[in-house]
């Protein structure tokens, strides 16, 4: 069933322009299971990608509790850390690599099963979930996909940090990511890191990119419940200018690959592919999701339009 909000937003549209070179939406082939255990909460977790009907969106099912929770930057309620969505008590925590991978997937409607209240962090990357997605395969099944044209320039700041999304110069398209970051941790310092966001590139540049923490807050998160299930496994532990993994880093500037990852993830929430460019300073999961908020707060700020960049179907207020 859709989601009486985006329902709400969609009646206030209605189609213009010809129907050419139209984007279908699409869902996996075919329901994919697996099993790992949460970052923050360290219990064991059973997630299953389940194929959804077209139009439904990417919906979170806590199979535990029977409620269905929708992927959408509205139904946040918490980012220390990570992003949870909730409706009541029932939440999902820790869902921004699984949304960068169906991004990047170009995974519109889906329905995600999880017993827990977080997704597995497996190697706390985006790669095993990409990997999920691949085997399982993805397959065009009717309706058409909307993407969300930025049309004037949304920013937010907080603490120095800041957040954009801009509209797309003459003869752009696509996603364009662009991002900095700096720590005082010498192993990580200022990087700094572009790219537009295709199937190839998040694979070849972003998806194995993992999550990292400092040694020196890692007891301090345990006291107030978050990182007992991190570890070397699942995470970049940095102390000063030492990283401890025995590995090694993926990429010379993983952390800040990693940081776009959560950004894709996190603006996933839209519920549409975005069509624009983000840039960003030291951004984190609550300044990504105020983005969101901040856009949707007024109608001059985006268009919902339909189709592929070839022959978009611009939509027009009804």
């Amino acid at each position: 069933m859709m989601d009486p909000k985006m329902s709400s937003l969609r009646d206030r549209y209605s189609f213009s322009g010809t129907e050419r070179a139209l984007a279908p939406r699409q869902t996996l082939k075919a329901a994919i299971s697996c099993i790992g255990h949460g970052l923050h909460s360290g219990t064991d977790v059973t997630m299953r990608l389940v194929p959804a009907e077209a139009g439904s969106g990417i919906v979170f099912h806590r199979t535990d509790l029977d409620v269905r929770i929708p992927a959408r930057f509205d139904y946040v309620n918490d980012t220390r850390l990570c992003t949870v969505v909730s409706v009541g008590d029932a939440r999902v925590g820790t869902i921004e690599h699984l949304m960068a991978a169906l991004a990047a997937s170009g995974v519109d409607d889906l329905v995600v099963e999880v017993d827990a209240a977080e997704l597995p962090i497996f190697d706390g990357s985006a790669a095993p979930f990409l990997f999920l997605i691949e085997s399982a395969g993805v397959v065009a099944h009717g309706g058409l996909r909307e993407s969300l044209e930025i049309l004037r320039t949304v920013r937010v700041e907080q603490d120095g940090a800041f957040a954009e999304l801009r509209p797309h110069g003459a003869g752009g398209a696509g996603f364009e990511l662009s991002l900095a970051i700096e720590f005082a941790a010498p192993a990580i310092g200022a990087q700094a890191y572009s790219f537009t966001l295709t199937a190839e590139s998040f694979a070849a540049e972003i998806a194995a990119a993992r999550t990292f923490a400092q040694a020196a807050e890692i007891e301090a998160l345990r006291k107030v419940g978050l990182a007992r299930g991190g570890s070397l496994e699942n995470a970049i532990v940095v102390d000063g200018a030492n990283i401890l993994n025995p590995e090694g880093l993926r990429f010379a500037d993983e952390f800040v690959r990693h940081k776009l990852l959560d950004v894709v993830g996190d603006l996933a929430l839209a519920g549409a592919p975005v069509c624009g460019r983000f840039v960003g300073s030291r951004t984190g999961h609550a300044l990504n999701n105020q983005l969101l908020r901040a856009v949707f707060a007024d109608q001059a700020n985006y268009r919902l339009t339909r189709g592929s960049v070839a022959g978009a179907l611009q939509l027009s207020a009804a």
